[in-house]
């Protein structure tokens, strides 16, 4: 069994697009305030087994999706998050629970990170036999 090599560790970046920026500007901070406190919040783990998504201020949700049921990646780098340096990665998966995963203002290159996910996805699927003309329509 391969070990586990983290690919993504972090949280969305606090301002990781220009109207977050032109909104924290025009509160005097408040907007970054309230901006900081969303994005403290979530934490991405981006493994080549898994991807953890943990949110919540006082009660904690952890939601975890195994890579090998992942269909679809689309990356979207809007106009405004490409001037900041962040973009979004939106999974398609084959799970039950949580059909399409939302990785917001990620502060890394998304293509990047795409491309050290596409072996493990690929070798995952392999692994546990998965295929493609298996996908719930």
């Amino acid at each position: 069994m391969e070990p586990e090599v983290i690919l993504f560790d972090g949280s969305p970046a606090v301002i990781g697009s220009v109207s977050r920026l032109i909104i924290a500007i025009v509160t005097l901070g408040i907007g970054w305030l309230w901006f900081w406190l969303k994005s403290s919040n979530i934490r991405y783990l981006i493994t080549s087994q898994r991807i953890v998504i943990e949110s919540g201020i006082f009660s904690r949700r952890i939601d975890t999706l195994e890579i090998y049921s992942i269909d679809d990646i689309q990356l979207e780098k809007p106009l405004n998050q490409r001037v900041m340096g962040t973009g979004n990665i939106l999974l398609l998966t084959r799970d039950a629970t949580t059909s399409r995963v939302h990785l917001e203002r990620l502060p890394v290159d998304v293509r990047h990170l795409y491309e050290l996910m596409r072996p493990h996805i690929q070798s995952a699927r392999q692994k546990f036999w998965v295929r493609d003309d298996d996908v719930n329509p």
